[in-house]
């Protein structure tokens, strides 16, 4: 958004700054200036002359020389410019001054153009005389500047007087950077207010009164809303006897500093009321309007309009429409429709002030392609309460500018009108917060400074319905901090108690999986948690199988991302697949996949989330490397206690002969194994492939990370080996439960060290050797009391149908 200094000014009279001074202090208070343009740049020592005397030039067909009145001397000047006259008042730069650029309205050069006395074909010429572009500006701003010649001036221009400020040029133009939250800032009132109260000025708004004339436009009109949602408030006033003709100067300049070219009169002043009252209108030929009624509805699916611009917009229907009695007349918010466009045979229009819902109109413009000034206005959501003051503003300057009659009354309907939000004031918890010891009477003197009254019963204060940003205690003191100074406020530590930071118990066995993934030469993949249906069929899952039943994405990238997982496998399969094919050896990796389990389909609360601790390999390594880097993670993870495998479960994607659920102090926390065959040939990975999956939820409930001292041992350990030989249907772990369960309290530990199956062995058989060591704390053990346990291992192992080896 662009204002011009000038215009804050009408509003706030006593201002008197640098235009550096209006950036910091401005931006400091939370109005961000951009920057700024210094629309007197490079313009020096300009005057406003007056044409005596013009005499050909006795050397050049193309030239005249002119005597011209700089007030307080006659200096010649000689110029090509064809279209001036005796008695033309014009702008001229003097010996030694500047102007801003050539006539050719090219880039302007950063210093300008210095202006110096010379000769022209022989005569002297002591000055120039400028067109627009020479002074930086352009007939977008001077609409009655030539194409091509000298700018001509007012006949009231004084002689002599500065040409720059007679031009309105010695003026500046900011650039804000509103933020969306403060929509009464992307008004000029609105930023003037704010401007009042950081210099600590008097606000002076415009004071507007309703006019027209004894008639009433309920005779003429009929307003019909039939969404209030979508349209809150709409405002209608009619103006008779139209007359079209350029605007003010003073109108003009504001409006091409805020970057919109005049036209005419009508035109200028619905710009001018958007701009200074951040209200957009709308105008219509009254004698175009069917049936002299508005209806204001939204579109069908599939219709078709024409804009303004010339261009078909394809409808549906959740675009808000303005339609008179018989057609549509314009897509409400954005633009105008060609079948009722201002013409200059206008007689009688119809001026819209209307509250449209943002949301609604930002969709709709994206869905049309189409955004506009209006539209980019009412989609910061506007107050409609600011309609009826602007539409009246626009009529009263109709009048005082001779533009038409306007007809008494208002069309207003406003079924449900926005009230004031009250807020709770405490000015010592303001202070709390801010660090400060402000006075409450301050306090109250920042707020009354833009329009925030205070109820001194409830101690409420009471925000204006164009101030749609507050809410809170914290709302009213970022106010109270705003107009104090941010850089009063005085540097003060932190009250409270000082805690520190760390991971939560979750997260923090989360990043132990990783850590002890990668010191076992494992790295990290992650893959999508959406895919596709097929992968069920890949991993060999029943068509019966719970792990069938999906969350479907609504609208998905494809088929391949359509569902929800529900096993982490076919990513970290998918993973090896890829570095297999590429040629990569010996590969690791390890995630932490979520997987998502729909309690009940169709879904009616949110799916089951369990973190699943994955890990695939293929390469170095077999089943046991995998185990030991499960039974690392469990060493320390404070799992102490000795996990059970248990062979005879399902999970048919792994390979049947060897595979095993890993069951914790009875409780099921994953499963491991090689993957199938078939498997491992649907994701062409052509070696053996291993996987583990810890279920984490499981997990979580038996980490630890507390820590126990055990000093160091002060006497001997005793140990024994035996070698067995043992069914091939008893596994080892059978073996470890009994020596576990005979040891008694002096068993230490035990190793397997060697297992055998061969010729050596009968057939069905294998040999199976263990090292078993035994520690008392409190004594020397004896060899009796070593015996003694060894015997009752052996005969448990005996009852296993176990034998010692010969």
């Amino acid at each position: 958004m662009n204002t011009a200094l000038s215009w804050i000014k009408a509003y706030v009279p006593d201002l008197d700054v640098t235009a550096q001074e209006y950036t910091d202090a401005m931006t400091l208070t939370g109005t961000k200036v951009e920057g700024y343009e210094r629309l007197d740049k490079n313009l020096e020592k300009i005057v406003v002359g007056q044409i005596l005397k013009i005499e050909r030039h006795p050397d050049a067909d193309k030239l005249i020389i002119c005597q011209v009145d700089v007030g307080n001397e006659t200096i010649q000047i000689v110029t090509g410019a064809p279209n001036v006259k005796e008695g033309d008042k014009v702008p001229v730069v003097l010996d030694g001054g500047k102007v801003a650029g050539g006539h050719d309205g090219g880039p302007l050069p950063e210093d300008g153009i210095k202006i110096k006395k010379g000769k022209l074909r022989g005569i002297e010429s002591c000055g120039m005389m400028c067109s627009i572009e020479e002074l930086g500006s352009d007939r977008n701003m001077y609409p009655d500047a030539p194409e091509s010649g000298i700018y001509i001036l007012p006949e009231d221009a004084l002689v002599g007087a500065d040409a720059v400020e007679v031009l309105g040029l010695r003026d500046v133009v900011f650039e804000y950077e509103i933020t969306s939250n403060r929509v009464d800032c992307y008004s000029v009132l609105g930023v003037a207010r704010e401007a009042a109260a950081t210099f600590r000025k008097e606000f002076c708004p415009p004071v507007v009164k309703e006019t027209g004339n004894s008639q009433d436009i309920h005779d003429y009109l009929t307003v019909e809303v039939e969404d209030s949602k979508l349209c809150p408030r709409y405002c209608a006033r009619m103006v008779k006897n139209i007359h079209i003709a350029p605007s003010p100067q003073w109108m003009q300049r504001r409006l091409a500093a805020s970057g919109i070219r005049p036209i005419n009169n009508i035109v200028d002043i619905t710009n001018y009321v958007m701009e200074e009252y951040g209200q957009p209108m709308h105008a219509y030929d009254y004698d175009l309007i069917g049936g002299h009624k508005i209806v204001v509805k939204c579109a069908k699916d599939g219709d078709v309009f024409q804009t303004l611009d010339g261009q078909e917009r394809k409808l549906d229907s959740t675009v808000l429409m303005i339609n008179d009695g018989e057609k549509e007349v314009g897509i409400a918010g954005i633009m105008g429709g060609e079948n009722s466009k201002i013409t200059d045979d206008v007689k009688t229009m119809v001026f819209e002030a209307a509250c449209f819902d943002g949301t609604n109109i930002r969709l709709s413009a994206k869905k049309i392609g189409l955004r506009t000034d209006a539209s980019g206005k009412f989609e910061k959501g506007l107050d409609p309460n600011n309609a009826k003051a602007a539409i009246d503003r626009a009529c009263q300057l109709i009048e005082e500018l001779g533009a038409g009659e306007v007809v008494g009354g208002t069309v207003d309907v406003y079924p449900e009108v926005r009230k004031e939000v009250r807020v709770p004031f405490d000015a010592e918890k303001i202070n709390q917060l801010l660090g400060t010891c402000i006075a409450e009477e301050d306090m109250l003197k920042y707020f009354e400074k833009i329009d925030l009254k205070y109820d001194f019963e409830t101690k409420e204060v009471i925000a204006p319905t164009f101030r749609q940003d507050l809410y809170r205690l914290a709302d009213l003191a970022e106010e109270v901090a705003r107009f104090y100074g941010y850089d009063n406020i005085p540097i003060t530590l932190p009250s409270g108690e000082a805690t520190t930071g760390k991971l939560s118990e979750k997260l923090r066995i989360e990043e132990l999986a990783g850590e002890i993934a990668e010191f076992c030469g494992f790295s990290q993949s992650m893959t999508y948690s959406f895919e596709s249906p097929k992968v069920f069929d890949k991993l060999l899952i029943p068509e019966d199988s719970r792990l069938r039943q999906t969350v479907t994405i609504m609208n998905p990238l494809g088929e391949d991302f359509s569902v929800m997982r529900t096993l982490p496998l076919n990513g970290m399969l998918n993973s090896l697949s890829t570095n297999y094919n590429r040629r990569n050896k010996d590969v690791r990796l390890y995630e932490l996949a979520n997987v998502y389990l729909p309690k009940a389909l169709p879904l009616t609360e949110l799916p089951e989330e369990r973190m699943q601790f994955v890990l695939g390999m293929y390469g170095a390594g077999d089943f046991f490397t995998m185990k030991g880097v499960v039974e690392e993670f469990f060493d320390k993870a404070g799992m102490h206690k000795r996990p059970h495998y248990n062979p005879e479960c399902g999970h048919p994607y792994l390979h049947p002969g060897r595979k095993a659920e890993i069951v914790y102090d009875g409780v099921t926390v994953g499963y491991m194994g090689e993957i199938h065959p078939d498997v491992a040939d649907n994701y062409k990975i052509g070696e053996k492939a291993y996987v583990a999956v810890l279920d984490m939820p499981n997990v979580d409930s038996f980490v630890t990370f507390d820590r126990k001292y055990t000093g160091i041992a002060k006497y001997p350990a005793v140990t024994r080996d035996i070698s067995m030989v043992v069914p091939t249907t008893i596994m080892v772990g059978q073996i470890e439960d009994m020596i576990v369960q005979r040891g008694g309290k002096n068993l230490e530990g035990y190793e397997l060290f060697d297992i055998y199956q061969g010729s050596q062995i009968q057939e069905g058989y294998k040999s199976v050797a263990y090292s078993i060591t035994f520690r008392a704390k409190d004594h020397t053990l004896e060899d009796k009391e070593v015996s003694s346990v060894m015997e009752k291992i052996l005969h448990g192992l005996k009852e296993m149908g176990i034998e010692l080896r010969g």
